[in-house]
C-alpha cells in the first residue's frame, strides 16, 4: 500500500507551493477554468456510453435513474443506501 500511494503524497506535497502561487496568477486561473470545463465533459462523456446507451433502455430505467439521483441531490441519502435501494428495486423485478 505504501509504494502505491507514497508516489501521490509526495507529489501532492511538493506541488503545493506552486499550487498556491499559481492560484495568484490570472492566467493560471483561466486556464484552471478550461481545464475544469474539460474534465466535466469527460466525466459526462464516460457516463453516456457505458451507462446511458447500455444501461437506461426503457421508462423504468429512466424513472429508477432519477429517483436514485433525487434521493442523492435533494433528500441527501447516503450513496451506499440508493446503491442498495437500486440493487434491491432491481432484483424485484423494477423492470
Amino acid at each position: 500500500m505504501v509504494a502505491i500511494f507514497l508516489p501521490a503524497f509526495l507529489l501532492v506535497i511538493g506541488a503545493l507551493p506552486l499550487w498556491e502561487l499559481a492560484k495568484r496568477r490570472p492566467y493560471a486561473q483561466r486556464a484552471m477554468l478550461g481545464i475544469n470545463a474539460a474534465v466535466v465533459g469527460l466525466l459526462l462523456a464516460a457516463f453516456h456510453d457505458p451507462v446511458w446507451s447500455r444501461a437506461i433502455v426503457s421508462t423504468e430505467d429512466f424513472l429508477l435513474a432519477v429517483i436514485a439521483l433525487l434521493l442523492l441531490m435533494v433528500w441527501k441519502v447516503q450513496p451506499w443506501m440508493v446503491v442498495g435501494l437500486c440493487a434491491t428495486a432491481a432484483g424485484l423485478g423494477w423492470r
